[in-house]
């Protein structure tokens, strides 16, 4: 989103979300200074809330969303497409390589203007409240931006609005717990100096998404201990 569109979202959509649905957020004192590539969860659509509440609260007004369009017909995703624009999302159609390589140039643009970027590196909503795995996308942005990964775990959308419901339910269990930024200044400067068709690059790609993966699944399991 931009600074206009998140003010407006900020002042309409913040009120109904702590009052109805957010039962409580932790770790925000972990949020970086600078921009960050937000890593979450994502269990509903309730997520997109979520995660945009995180990038307010750390007064980053200009964040953008990774957003799929294959999954949408006719006027829907026509619509969509104009929610799209409206907010800034980056769209992707997942099941074209050329889209996919493109959704990963724009990413990596937005982060070198200094904007916060929000993915769901499991690629898709979990359909049964099970965390899935994460994909290799994330790791590929950070090598190219060196921007800092902030894994995020968020509790309860699942239960409000899982795949499929339209209208979710009306009820304060949402939990988000914002975990520190992952140290991977090690990785990043290896990166550079690997040749991105390498083995090696590959298997750096590997070490990130899994450092990644193990990080958001450790504070989705966490809830409870903090």
């Amino acid at each position: 989103m931009n600074f206009f569109t998140s003010k407006i979202a900020e002042f309409l959509l913040k009120p109904i979300f702590l009052k109805f649905f957010l039962k409580e957020i932790k770790g925000l004192e972990n949020l970086p200074r600078g921009n960050f590539i937000l890593a979450c969860n994502h269990q509903s659509h309730l997520d997109e809330l979520c995660a945009g509440a995180v990038a307010v609260f750390s007064k980053h007004y200009n964040f953008h969303f990774i957003g799929q369009t294959d999954r949408y017909r006719g006027i829907v995703k026509f619509l969509m497409y104009l929610l799209y624009f409206l907010t800034g999302t980056l769209p992707v159609n997942r099941k074209n390589e050329i889209s996919k390589k493109r959704v990963l140039e724009k990413a990596i643009k937005v982060l070198k203007k200094g904007h916060v970027l929000i993915m769901y590196p499991e690629g898709t909503r979990s359909r049964n409240g099970r965390l899935l795995p994460v994909k290799c996308g994330i790791a590929k942005i950070f090598l190219a931006t060196g921007v800092p990964i902030l894994p995020v775990a968020i509790k309860g959308t699942f239960e409000l609005m899982p795949a499929g419901k339209v209208i979710p339910k009306f009820k304060k269990i949402i939990k988000i717990l914002v975990g520190k930024p992952l140290d991977l200044q090690e990785e990043f400067e290896r990166g550079k100096k690997l040749s991105p068709e390498s083995k090696e690059y590959g298997e750096l790609i590997e070490r990130i998404t899994k450092k990644v993966e193990e990080n958001i699944r450790e504070l989705f399991f966490n809830f409870k201990n903090v």
